[in-house]
């Protein structure tokens, strides 16, 4: 009989998005991974950035565990941040900067989460003051959809760049077809959205 281990599923969850949000830098140039592909300005490092950020927030100022000491980076949250610069990186700011602290995020988070019961108390200083009070398994919930959802954003920014799909490397969970198909598949797509719009 398999035992149930509630956290050990959530940690695998987690780390799944983790590891398919930085593979979709691979193998791009720091253009590309910089390049502002929507209105709002996403961007694949930008999203590694701002799922480090989230990650060290959530797993270690809630829980009384800040990663930064006194004077945190320029871009942190904080009342002199510019608004959004956790979501893009500047021209100083190196792809194994971000990456690397992003890994350190993990280590901290998965620390954090190894340490303290799923019911452990934690505070979000962000948060309105009345819910403020809240579990490591509700922020463990958060951050796994927080972070699948940018993996989300970054599926689609990576394909606008070069057409690269999939979840994980090596398997793009993709249903066959060749180039010729999907051009094809589109069209009808396309088609049939205009055949709907006029209805």
């Amino acid at each position: 009989m398999i035992e149930p281990n509630p956290k050990a599923d959530l940690l695998r969850y987690l780390q799944d998005a983790r590891e398919a949000l930085l593979w979709k830098l691979d193998g791009l140039s720091e253009y590309d991974i910089r390049r502002p592909l929507t209105p709002t300005g996403t961007n694949l490092l930008g999203v590694v950035k701002h799922s480090a950020g989230v990650e060290l927030g959530y797993f270690g100022d809630t829980f009384g565990r800040p990663f930064f000491g006194e004077e945190p980076p320029p871009w942190w949250y904080t009342e002199d941040a510019e608004p959004n610069a956790d979501m893009w990186a500047t021209a100083d700011e190196s792809r194994e900067e971000i990456v690397g602290l992003y890994r350190q995020a993990w280590e901290h988070s998965n620390h954090t989460i190894a340490t303290l019961a799923l019911d452990a108390i934690g505070h979000v200083p962000w948060w309105p003051e009345e819910r403020r009070e809240t579990t490591l398994h509700h922020v463990l919930v958060r951050v796994i959809a927080d972070a699948n959802r940018h993996a989300g954003h970054a599926d689609i920014v990576r394909e606008l760049i070069d057409g690269a799909v999939g979840w994980v490397k090596g398997n793009d969970s993709m249903p066959p077809g060749e180039q010729a198909w999907w051009e094809a598949h589109r069209r009808r797509l396309e088609r049939v959205a205009r055949e709907a719009g006029n209805g």
